[in-house]
């Protein structure tokens, strides 16, 4: 795999680090993520956990940003509570994230290793969903 290890948009990291450490409380909600939309804006959101499921915040930002009219997002991260910094996304946020938005960098890492990398390098062996849906005839 060849990452391309992009600058950091350390603006977009202390958001979500900011949310995470003064919205997240107790079980519910124990992630924060931050997105940059094309437009410059930053939007920020919450996991909403239970235990049937639930959406990662990463998802919940997605649906935030789009009710605040940002539906192209450049790049994306979440964050931990209780200051445990950057948390890749799950399997799950990282299908939708490429389907939704094929060219997103997504901040991964920890430390002084934070590094932002395109979503596809997260699925380097990729399904894409929009690849597959039959034509109408």
């Amino acid at each position: 795999m060849t990452t391309q290890i992009q600058q950091v948009d350390q603006e977009l990291v202390l958001a979500a680090a900011h949310v995470a450490r003064t919205r997240c409380r107790g079980d519910n909600h124990t992630m924060a993520a931050a997105a940059r939309a094309r437009d410059g804006r930053i939007v920020t959101a919450v996991n909403a956990y239970h235990f049937t499921g639930g959406p990662c915040a990463e998802l919940v930002v997605i649906g935030a940003a789009a009710a605040q009219g940002a539906y192209e997002l450049d790049t994306i991260v979440a964050v931990g509570d209780r200051e445990r910094g950057v948390v890749p996304p799950c399997g799950r946020c990282r299908q939708v994230l490429l389907d939704y938005f094929p060219d997103i960098e997504v901040i991964v890492g920890e430390g002084d290793r934070v590094r932002a990398v395109p979503i596809t390098e997260l699925l380097p062996a990729r399904y894409v969903w929009a690849d597959h849906q039959v034509e109408p005839e």
